[in-house]
C-alpha cells in the first residue's frame, strides 16, 4: 500500500482550496458588473416569486 508523506498530502490540500478559491474569484469577475440588489428589492422579489 502506497503511503504518502505528510508533505504531499498538505500540498495536495493547499492546491485543492487555491483551485476552489480561484474558481470562486472568477464567478465573482464575471459578475462585477451585474447591478446590485438592496435587500428589501431581494425580499420583494423572493416574495412575488412564493420563495417567502
Amino acid at each position: 500500500m502506497y503511503r504518502m508523506d505528510p508533505s504531499e498530502i498538505l500540498n495536495d490540500a493547499l492546491r485543492e482550496v487555491l483551485r476552489e478559491d480561484q474558481e470562486d474569484l472568477s464567478a465573482f469577475e464575471e459578475r462585477a458588473e451585474e447591478p446590485t440588489l438592496s435587500y428589501e428589492a431581494l425580499l420583494n422579489e423572493l416574495k412575488a416569486h412564493g420563495k417567502l
